[in-house]
């Protein structure tokens, strides 16, 4: 990785070496010298250095985990690497279909089994679970045939017949619907916001659909509505205009091979990656830009008797330009000092907890699939604590492959406005939890005799930028950040939620900084 020239005060020689650092190198020197640093090591982050670093810009890259990747991270268990945060990307746009293919992976992408996801609710005698596979024609749970037997075993003939009344009441074509909740509770009811659509608003944005803005959730719907003079119609037109193949891909191995190979990438374009390095704050020094403090832990600091440990574990870079590619609270954290004219409020949401659980069984019962490639649950169903479950052996013909008849379930737990019920909870009570749970979402007896190994991951930090005002907020942020020449802010909780929406925001924000640095270089 990339070596930084020193200036002023930490000045090097030409035959010293540059300071560097990775999880194993020496702290950086007081001050050293980028053309860009990047803090934030998650996929949004090593996109932007990489796109940087194309153009010969010397860029180091800050990452407060001690590995790169994010929320696209990995989980050893029973013999297995596997997914520990995003398992898929949305083909929508083609941009992460393009960074795959420039890292040499377009022959390792796959897709997934078409059966699909089930629906689990409670309604069945003696407290058992109901289920069902879920509607194929529709646009978050929303269907475009209310009365179609899919939608009918789920939510019944009144549930249908109330839905169906959306074809028979005249459309508001003055002004547009915001929340995504309140326009089907007021057009379809209660039984499909309820059955449908909450179950897979909290499964993917971890939010309440009163919550979500529709324009952001939803582009277009509002558009082919008033078209179509109904929301099942205008759920219909969307259905119809939808790209022929799949929504969503994986790539063969799991997505954080994606991770593995950006980190190629960053080596061969010698960015300098400093993992266990936390932004302390960002400040304007003058002509030469920003100056990034930053904390560094180091595990071998304490071996060296003599060393003073405060000054090896703070350090300074110096770059005309900054990116932000961290976490909402540690960005909005270091923007609230550095720019000017900027203060955040308590107005932005407050991050999702949300929990993965992953299981290793030894379970023949489920060699059938039974509930599909996984289930999404509905709100208040009795007896379960998670929120969805993928069933990623079921999911994933390579995975399956590489389990050898061992079966791989992954249960989200987290629910929008609602304490975590893994909070508190030790790793075994975790693990004894999730099984009973798998248990009663595939409808097939799991003990532990069955379960080979369990892992948690947590993601506490993640804000929806579907939630409503967050646009608003978003664009008050972004005419702040862009009075402050040399700077700029990417990440999900500023992009949207999936790769499909980081990528190319990454991309756009490193095309500002190579812009100005080719005009720097012209003036130079």
């Amino acid at each position: 990785m990339s070596d930084l020239a020193g200036s002023g005060d930490a000045a090097r020689r030409d035959d010293e070496p540059a300071p560097r650092r990775d999880a194993q190198a020496e702290s950086p020197s007081p001050l050293t010298a980028a053309d860009v640093v990047v803090i934030g090591g998650g996929v949004a982050g090593m996109v932007a250095a990489l796109e940087c670093a194309k153009i010969g810009l010397r860029v180091a890259l800050l990452e407060r985990r001690d590995a790169l990747g994010g929320c696209v991270g990995r989980i050893e268990l029973d013999g297995l690497t596997l997914d520990s945060g995003a398992e898929s990307f949305a083909t929508r746009g083609g941009t992460v279909a393009e960074l795959v293919a420039s890292l040499g992976l377009d022959d390792e992408v796959v897709d997934p089994n078409p059966a699909g996801a089930w629906l689990v609710w409670s309604g069945g005698a003696n407290d058992a679970l109901d289920a069902a596979p879920l509607p194929r024609t529709g646009v978050l749970g929303i269907p475009a045939n209310p009365l179609g037997d899919d939608v009918r075993r789920i939510i019944g003939w009144n549930g249908a017949a109330r839905a169906y009344g959306d074809r028979l009441m005249p459309i508001l074509r003055i002004g547009r619907a915001r929340s995504l909740g309140e326009l089907v509770r007021s057009r379809m009811g209660s039984a499909v916001l309820d059955k449908l659509v909450t179950p897979i608003s909290a499964g993917v944005y971890s939010a309440d659909p009163d919550l979500l803005d529709l324009d952001v959730v939803a582009p277009g719907l509002n558009e082919a509505m008033t078209r179509m003079g109904s929301l099942s119609g205008g759920v219909g037109q969307l259905v119809e205009q939808r790209k022929a193949g799949g929504a969503v891909r994986g790539l063969r191995g799991g997505m954080h091979t994606l991770v593995d190979a950006l980190v190629r990438e960053l080596e061969r374009f010698d960015v300098t990656v400093i993992t266990g390095a936390e932004a302390t704050s960002i400040e304007r020094v003058g002509d030469a830009g920003w100056r990034v403090r930053a904390t560094v832990s180091d595990a071998d600091a304490d071996a060296d008797a003599d060393a003073d440990a405060d000054a090896a574990d703070e350090f300074d870079l110096v770059a005309p330009d900054v990116v932000l590619a961290a976490p909402a609270h540690t960005s909005l954290r270091l923007l609230d000092e550095a720019v000017e004219g900027w203060e955040s409020t308590g107005d932005w949401p407050h991050a999702a907890s949300v929990e993965l659980v992953t299981l290793v069984l030894d379970a023949p019962a489920l060699d059938a699939s039974p509930r599909g490639t996984g289930v999404l649950v509905a709100a208040d169903t009795s007896g379960v604590a998670a929120k969805a479950l993928t069933h990623s052996t079921a999911k994933w013909s390579w995975l399956a492959e590489r389990a050898g008849g061992r079966h791989v379930v992954r249960l989200s737990y987290g629910r929008a406005g609602q304490p975590n019920p893994l909070d508190g909870l030790a790793d075994d009570a975790v693990a004894a939890l999730a099984l009973a749970d798998a248990s009663r979402l595939l409808g097939v007896p799991l003990d532990a005799g069955m379960l080979r190994a369990s892992g948690r991951t947590e993601w506490r930090d993640a804000v929806s930028h579907a939630a409503i005002g967050q646009r608003d907020r978003v664009r008050a942020l972004e005419d702040a950040v862009a009075a402050e020449p040399g700077v700029e802010v990417t990440g999900s909780w500023v992009a949207g939620t999936g790769l499909a929406s980081v990528v190319p925001h990454a991309r756009e924000a490193a095309a500002r900084i190579r812009h100005r640095a080719v005009g720097r270089r012209e003036q130079g």
